[in-house]
């Protein structure tokens, strides 16, 4: 797995050995940043505040360093994905504009720092976790007002209606590469 664009570009980033996590596909990673580039929903990368749900090696939100971005938190509960994560952030030499944070992105009760404007959440396929992650933000005032979120599930998963409109956040698009689906939602 390497860095697709910008600052780093072409760093091979430290994986994980096993099946306890699923990276986002390099092709659909690119495809994501290819459209958060592209100012179809404004600039969020350009010194923006990123949150990282259900991290795992880091990718995205490394990658969103690597595009402009100015901070970026990285949620996972696994110690190994942990250590990995701890080696990419060290081998791009971004410690001073991460944090990591271990525990469970449903459950934390804060988050330091300013308000994110970017979140990417990627958990397991098929439990809902993404969705219940991001609504745990809404609710600890971890999200900016109209902040971007991307979401990643299978591709046939719809999320839950009443959590969206609970939490005040909008699908603004929908796009399915292969086995996984990108929702695009805004925060209110």
């Amino acid at each position: 797995m390497r860095i697709i664009g910008g600052r780093h570009r072409g760093t091979k980033l430290a994986d994980l050995v096993g099946d306890k996590t699923r990276p986002t596909a390099d092709r659909v990673r690119e495809s994501l940043f290819n459209i958060l580039n592209g100012g179809r929903f404004g600039a969020p990368l350009d010194g923006g505040i990123v949150i990282d749900l259900f991290a795992g090696t880091g990718a995205l939100g490394l990658e969103a360093l690597s595009h402009g971005a100015a901070y970026a938190s990285f949620v996972e509960s696994d110690a190994r994905a942990l250590g990995v994560l701890r080696e990419n952030i060290s081998l791009l030499k971004r410690a001073d504009d991460a944090a990591i944070i271990g525990g469970n992105a449903i459950t934390m009760g804060n988050i330091r720092g300013d308000a994110a404007n970017l979140v990417f959440a990627d958990a397991p396929y098929g439990t809902g976790d993404g969705l219940r992650a991001v609504a745990n933000l809404h609710s600890i005032g971890a999200l900016a007002p109209k902040a971007l979120i991307v979401i990643e599930t299978a591709k046939n998963e719809v999320l839950d209606s009443a959590l969206l409109d609970q939490h005040h956040l909008t699908i603004l698009e929908q796009r399915k590469y292969g086995k996984a689906m990108l929702h695009f939602i805004a925060a209110k």
